[in-house]
């Protein structure tokens, strides 16, 4: 099995990284266990963001760094982290990021990886049957170091291995969600858009201010960076919009617009649509026929608005649209509805 570097590209990032990744923290990924982390902490690895540099900031135990990072490694061996992925899934590649580690990243790195039903009682985690995914590979200081997965398998668990030793200041694991869909009754209402279920954003005439993305997380924005935002329109008449692909083709019955934290710039109004495709690309090139699903409604600051009676009710759609007039920041959406087949 061979396995190459992808060029990292500064505007065009490798197409895996518009995947959805599965180890981020806020979607409810999380570092379980790191050889090391005395200089910075391994939980930074599934942050938001690259990470940051403070130039005179320091701990007791020595400069902090804004990623896992363990200390100078003076005996035999190497370090490592365990990653549980907020879902199982499918993983199609890597970003390993170094950003700000220059005198101090990790030279190599290689991942592995398991699916494990639960993992709250293992302790011995070198005694567990894992798989390579990614062998021992070069990483290149300050850089996003992008990798593709070669593995079809479904995995929930991942092991990091840096050689010998040192920083990463994030770990991106792109993929898609696996969600077992015969496991949900066709009389239970789910949030067909949420990308823990395996919604995505895969389009947006703007994302200016934030990324659509945003949009399908879950809990409430934490703050108004932790949402999509498009910047100031001047057009008279302006729509911005985004469109999300449905974790399972469905009927909505109940529609949650939250412009949590948007005060000054939240839409004045909104509407959705909806159609039935048979792939993105139809949505993306706009060779569908859309069907209005929830129509202009009026927009408050920093609120949370439910709709239910004001839908057109019984359209199956595997895809939405998300209108916004003229612009502004929505925090998130969420489409509650009923698988159909």
């Amino acid at each position: 099995m061979a396995f190459e570097k992808v060029k990292e590209i500064i505007k065009d990032s490798p197409a895996f990284t518009k995947l959805t990744d599965l180890a981020a923290g806020r979607l409810g990924g999380n570092v379980l266990y790191a050889t090391d982390d005395f200089f910075a902490e391994k939980e930074n690895l599934i942050k938001p963001g690259r990470g940051i540099f403070i130039t005179d900031k320091y701990t007791d135990r020595g400069k902090w760094m804004d990623g896992w990072e363990s200390r100078r490694k003076r005996t035999p061996g190497h370090d490592w982290a365990v990653i549980q992925l907020a879902t199982s899934g499918r993983i199609a590649g890597f970003d390993i990021d170094t950003n700000f580690f220059l005198g101090n990243h990790p030279p190599h790195a290689s991942v592995e990886a398991i699916q494990l039903d639960d993992a709250s009682d293992i302790v011995d985690w070198d005694a567990l049957n894992w798989t390579e995914i990614l062998p021992k590979s070069p990483l290149d200081p300050g850089s996003q170091n992008f990798y593709e997965c070669k593995s079809n398998a479904l995995y929930t668990h991942l092991r990091l291995h840096i050689y010998p030793d040192g920083g990463v200041a994030r770990f991106r694991v792109y993929g898609e969600v696996f969600k077992n869909w015969d496991a949900v009754g066709d009389d239970e209402v789910i949030d067909l858009a949420a990308a823990i279920n395996g919604g995505k954003a895969i389009a947006c005439n703007d994302m200016f201010f934030s990324a659509m993305g945003n949009l399908i997380m879950p809990g409430r924005g934490v703050n108004m960076g932790d949402g999509w935002e498009t910047k100031r329109n001047r057009t008279p008449n302006n729509r911005d919009w985004v469109i999300l692909k449905l974790a399972h083709k469905g009927i909505i019955e109940r529609i949650l617009v939250d412009t949590c934290h948007f005060k000054g710039n939240y839409p004045d109004t909104c509407s959705i649509e909806g159609c039935n495709a048979g792939s993105d690309e139809e949505v993306i090139n706009n060779h569908v026929q859309w069907t209005e699903l929830l129509p202009k409604q009026k927009l408050s600051a920093d609120h949370e608005h439910v709709y239910t009676g004001e839908l057109n009710q019984g359209i199956p759609v595997t895809h939405v649209r998300l209108n916004i007039f003229p612009d502004g920041g929505v925090s998130r959406l969420r489409l509650f509805g009923r698988k159909i087949k």
